[in-house]
């Protein structure tokens, strides 16, 4: 029956469009989503919804294009011994056969002829006096993992659909599937200190890392924080969670010494002699945090001296050069994308250094497809090639460190991290701005952290335009990330469920969650999961959807469980035998506070000190967290962590001593959860946390340093005395390397 009155139909638009009706919020009260929100959400979606007649006729559009489809342009299925498809049809078409054509990702393929009116039918529909029906088909063809098409002619019609078949798991590494646990550090590449470096990690520290890790430790990985380019320009622009780029990385991480073209560059090992730049990068080293800016130029001046004697090669046509212009074919439209807008940055703030975002660039370069901006790409070829050979040199750089790893024998070496955000004025949304929403933001609705929610400032994905794409921009989003990694963490894995949307104009008290295709997509995660050997970790902190878990361990990737937050419904800790065993377990993240902050109330001081908290918001915080500190001492105590003889009064611990330290890093290590990962402020009990979330300038986000340099930590007594217990530890729970 058709809807009666505008809000039914508003209401009727919006399930139709994944709006959810409303949400339960942390304190169990139920939020239903307002109709001017969901009016709002649904103009951001493209429809026309001010009056009944507008939604009706967008409606209408909409139903009139997904029959007129005689297939859909994306089919993700399980690999089965047929291909299944539905096909729609006018009823007046039902005595003509279809004419199918599969053409297998391998270049392989087979042709069929079906009598349309001996498939059974599945639906129909009545638009514009024509009868629509859908028939189900299904061809005697049994088509590998991978990424097919599938053609179907009809009469003079035709279409094609992207026939994407996926595993019914994700990758499952070494013995972690016959019952064995890992162990690894999860690091802040930027902010590793040591002797050769620049002022910040670089890959070459990755190297030192991976081999004091398994050599010091017996850990099975080092997990990275996201190593996505970003436009390196503090404050604002050093998050790791709010790329430039999700598809290419930062250069500031290269070994720019250690790079093959530098050991012939005379004028680059000349000009790194010179005192000036000695001294430059003594500075950088020695400063308490990453000095972004600073870093990069000085890279970015020593790579355009190497790549310019790389032109010499690339013009001789070495073989060098051949290996450069493989990877660049391999990277293709994707990398020249990100390439050009790379060198239209740069050369348009030099002619006007207040020009900081594309969105202020002259209109015909805010267009990647322009006359004027194909131009700039021919004119300017020197400087995108410039930029394509970075990304070069850092898979080189990369994919050495994921071979030392398994030189080492370690079963998963690296362990990537895939940012949720993009940058509204980075790369990707100017070279792909189709695949994003204009009109709204994500966030997250109020909580006790965030009584007002949370407006995460990024626009949302166009899900309907990546399944018009046929998920291949999805898909190299995941492609790009597991590569030279042994696993993968998602970040706020439930985006690939749902994500909250602000309306633009709106606040975040006023969203509401949009869904997703999320069999599809996850189905996709698994088919580049099995394709990489990538073990798939989804960060599900917070409110979390029993369906979305039950669906992420149908598909054997991890959940992702937190120390603090591993609770009872008394509010309890949760002993170690009551963590899930498909799981990644952890002490904190980058947003929380490190375990000595916790029990020294630094995170709270700094939340004070960054006007976050006031004199009565300190005070209560204070007291609940003395609170959660009891309750964590009795559960170290009844395991027998912790020597009897010892107090249960937290008072009588003013900080994380070494007892205490060693009792939480054993009360994980003794979970049954596949992987356990410790940040590394928590192995060297340092007390500061990385990011302190909703700060900006009040806090030195994402650039502070490690405590200990590398040198240190193989020399350093008290470093040694760490490394000692976490090994420890992992020898006596079992979690050794467990390589195949």
């Amino acid at each position: 029956m058709a809807p009666s009155t505008f809000e039914q139909l508003l209401d009727h638009a919006a399930t139709d469009r994944g709006i959810d009706p409303g949400f339960w919020d942390i304190w169990g009260v139920y939020h239903p989503t307002a109709p001017e929100t969901k009016q709002a959400i649904l103009r951001a979606m493209g429809l026309a919804a001010d009056t009944p007649e507008d939604l009706e006729r967008s409606l209408a559009a909409l139903k009139s294009r997904e029959w007129g489809r005689m297939l859909p342009p994306a089919i993700v299925a399980e690999e089965s011994a047929c291909a299944e498809f539905a096909l729609n049809v006018p009823a007046e078409a039902l005595g003509e056969r279809a004419y199918v054509a599969v053409r297998r990702e391998d270049g392989g393929s087979e042709d069929f002829e079906l009598q349309l009116w001996d498939l059974p039918q599945d639906a129909s529909a009545e638009m514009d006096g024509r009868t629509w029906v859908r028939k189900k088909a299904s061809l005697p063809v049994r088509l590998p993992l991978g990424y097919h098409e599938i053609t179907a002619r009809v009469g003079s019609a035709s279409a094609t659909a992207r026939y994407i078949v996926t595993p019914s798991r994700a990758w499952t590494d070494g013995r972690l599937g016959r019952g064995g646990r890992a162990a690894g550090i999860a690091i802040s590449l930027y902010g590793v200190r040591s002797e050769r470096n620049w002022g910040c990690g670089d890959f070459r520290d990755l190297l030192d890392l991976l081999d004091w890790a398994a050599g010091e430790m017996d850990a099975s990985f080092i997990g990275l924080n996201p190593l996505h380019a970003i436009h390196n320009r503090r404050p604002f622009n050093t998050s790791p969670y709010l790329p430039n780029s999700v598809f290419y990385q930062n250069f500031i991480y290269l070994d720019v010494e250690g790079m093959e073209d530098f050991a012939g560059a005379r004028r680059a090992q000349a000009l790194r002699r010179s005192p000036a730049v000695a001294a430059e990068i003594e500075d950088l080293r020695r400063a308490p945090f990453v000095e972004y800016e600073r870093v990069a130029a000085l890279k970015m001046r020593f790579l355009k001296l190497l790549f310019a004697g790389f032109l010499r090669e690339w013009r001789r046509g070495s073989a060098w050069a051949r290996e450069f212009e493989a990877f660049v074919a391999r990277e293709g439209e994707l990398l020249e994308t990100y390439a050009t807008y790379e060198a239209l940055d740069e050369s348009l703030r030099r002619s006007d250094p207040d020009m900081w975002l594309w969105t202020q660039w002259p209109a015909a370069y805010q267009d990647p497809a322009s006359p004027e901006t194909r131009a700039f790409r021919k004119r300017r070829w020197r400087a995108v090639m410039l930029r394509q050979y970075i990304q070069w040199q850092i898979d080189i750089q990369l994919r050495r460190a994921q071979q030392n790893a398994r030189d080492r024998r370690r079963s998963i070496g690296l362990y990537h991290d895939l940012a949720l955000a993009t940058d509204r004025f980075g790369a990707d949304l100017w070279g792909h701005r189709e695949f994003f929403i204009s009109g709204a933001r994500v966030g997250s609705p109020p909580d006790d952290f965030s009584p007002g929610g949370q407006d995460w400032a990024f626009p949302p994905p166009n899900a309907g335009r990546h399944r018009e794409d046929g998920y291949r921009l999805f898909s190299e989003f995941i492609r790009k990330n597991c590569r030279h990694g042994g696993a993968l963490r998602i970040d706020h894995v439930m985006r690939l469920f749902r994500l909250y949307w602000i309306p633009e104009g709106g606040d975040a008290a006023h969203g509401a969650y949009v869904r997703e295709r999320n069999e599809d997509l996850v189905r996709v995660l698994a088919l580049e999961s099995v394709r990489n050997r990538v073990v798939i970790v989804g960060e599900d902190l917070g409110t979390v959807e029993p369906q979305i878990r039950e669906t992420l361990a149908r598909f054997g990737m991890l959940s992702y469980r937190l120390f603090y937050f591993e609770k009872r419904p008394d509010g309890e800790f949760k002993r170690p035998d009551e963590y899930p065993r498909q799981a990644l377990v952890s002490s904190t993240t980058h947003d929380l506070p490190t375990l000595a902050g916790f029990w020294t109330g630094a995170d709270l001081a700094a939340r004070r000190a960054a006007g976050m908290l006031d004199e009565d918001g300190w005070r209560r915080q204070t007291e609940a967290r003395a609170l959660e500190k009891r309750k964590m001492l009795d559960a170290l105590f009844d395991l027998g962590l912790m020597p009897p003889d010892r107090p249960r009064d937290p008072a009588a611990y003013p900080e994380l001593t070494g007892e205490l330290h060693s009792a939480v890093v054993g009360f994980l290590a003794r979970t049954p959860s596949q992987l356990l990962a410790i940040n590394q402020e928590d192995v060297t009990k340092e007390t500061a946390q990385q990011n302190l979330p909703g700060t900006t300038w009040q806090y030195p986000n994402w650039g502070r340093k490690m405590r200990f340099s590398l040198e240190q930590l193989r020399q350093d007594p008290e470093a040694l005395g760490y490394t000692a217990m976490f090994r420890d530890w992992i020898a006596r729970t079992g979690r050794r390397n467990c390589e195949e």
